[in-house]
């Protein structure tokens, strides 16, 4: 039973990340994205729908494993595929069932406990905050930056000048020859232009 304990506990330490993420972006979209407020308890709500959901999947996880377990019954042949199971995998995909529903009662506990879903709640509404500061003061940092404060502002600015003389300059030479050729082009079709003739005068 350790084994399947210490399975369950792993499952159930995902699916609490799982849970945690997807209150957080819930929180980001409601409060940042459409510029709500934090309603605590709305949140605690979700988050105990979250794991419900989770729990549910867990479940199904679980009946699917026992389908293959059945199937593998009595099959003593040379496995064809990763999925394709056999009567010596049964007793292994007997203790994946099991770990999977035992997943999904603490999960269902976990949303039956105030408490743990509070801190739940929290610790997600801190990483939620921890992206918006982290956004502002890496945007704040690159547009408040000036060559004392930029580590790197030697190295870009030779970068840069590089690629002013190896790109903008050639870009601009090559430019001016063509405007030369043109240029010349039209110069010499208007020398070799026939002047226009003069009228002869007459007098009365």
């Amino acid at each position: 039973m350790g084994r399947t304990k210490d399975a369950i506990a792993e499952g159930l330490s995902i699916a609490t990340a799982a849970a945690r993420l997807t209150v957080r972006n819930r929180i980001l979209v409601e409060t940042i994205a459409r510029g709500g407020h934090f309603d605590g308890e709305v949140f605690a709500e979700f988050a105990r729908e979250t794991l419900r959901a989770l729990a549910t999947e867990q479940d199904q996880a679980a009946d699917r494993v026992t389908q293959q377990r059945k199937r593998a019954w009595g099959r003593f042949s040379d496995s064809s595929g990763t999925h394709d199971y056999r009567d010596r995998d049964t007793r292994n995909l007997r203790r994946r069932a099991r770990q999977s529903h035992g997943v999904a009662k603490e999960l269902r506990a976990f949303a039956g406990d105030a408490e743990r879903v509070d801190a739940l709640v929290a610790a997600a509404r801190a990483a939620a905050w921890g992206d918006v500061e982290a956004n502002l003061s890496k945007r704040l940092d690159v547009e408040g930056m000036t060559a004392d404060a930029d580590p790197d502002y030697a190295t870009m600015r030779r970068a840069r000048m590089d690629a002013l003389r190896m790109v903008d300059l050639a870009r601009l030479a090559s430019q001016a020859k063509k405007r030369a050729k043109e240029q010349a082009a039209a110069a010499g079709d208007e020398a070799e232009a026939p002047a226009p003739k003069k009228k002869k005068s007459t007098s009365a």
